[in-house]
């Protein structure tokens, strides 16, 4: 398990990510994917929510009230066997409860999706700290792009060979939080919530024009693979 070496503290920001153990695929199908991002909405509560108990009542997930948030998440990016946050608690210990009740909550559910047993991340999250504003600018287009991977595993190295088809096939990844960003309207905005964060991208055009500038920038990207 890893040991945490910084102090997570309300009005910091944070990149947190993990992985499947053995770099394991974790999102399987659609359905994977869905739950996880329902997780990400319920799991930021000081209360205990279950999926099913929601889906009894057959209302939205995303409808559903929370009470007090334990976090405010700015950006995130689900990718086969990792994921991405950019994330600050809004309580203390926020970030810690948060991640304990997202990723104990989707293993539960994996394993009994899949009938396995045994840990399914790499240990505890592990966390950085943005702290400077250009890394946490920064850091913003790394989450957001961690999808171009898929049809191009070499781009930040070798370089974009056509960047207006990564940018769409990144606009149009859903599992990622860069819709919302380009204000596409759809029930998973209410995960994010840009308020807390500095405003770097106050209208769609500036987000497209952020992703744009990395997507042609010819050297490898910094950041946490």
């Amino acid at each position: 398990m890893t040991t945490r070496v910084i102090q997570l503290v309300p009005e910091e920001f944070y990149h947190v990510y993990n992985r499947g153990t053995d770099k394991r695929v974790i999102f399987l199908d659609l359905a994977d994917y869905n739950r996880f991002i329902e997780l990400l909405f319920l799991s930021n509560s000081e209360h205990s929510i279950k999926v099913a108990d929601i889906k009894k009542s057959k209302h939205s997930v995303f409808d559903f009230d929370r009470g007090e948030n334990l976090v405010a998440i700015g950006a995130y990016c689900l990718m086969p066997n990792h994921f991405h946050l950019l994330i600050t608690p809004t309580v203390d210990e926020g970030i810690s409860i948060f991640m304990g009740k997202l990723c104990t909550s989707y293993a539960m559910y994996f394993n009994k999706r899949y009938k396995r047993t045994g840990s399914l991340f790499q240990g505890t999250f592990r966390s950085e700290y943005a702290a400077s504003d250009e890394y946490l600018k920064y850091l913003y287009a790394y989450i957001h792009l961690n999808p171009v991977k898929l049809i191009d595993k070499n781009w930040k190295e070798e370089g974009i060979q056509d960047s207006d088809k990564a940018f769409s096939f990144a606009h149009n990844y859903e599992f990622s939080s860069l819709m919302d960003y380009l204000e596409v309207s759809r029930p998973a905005n209410s995960i994010i919530n840009p308020t807390v964060f500095p405003k770097y991208f106050p209208a769609a055009v500036s987000m497209k024009k952020e992703i744009l500038e990395w997507l042609n920038f010819k050297d490898e990207i910094p950041g946490v693979p």
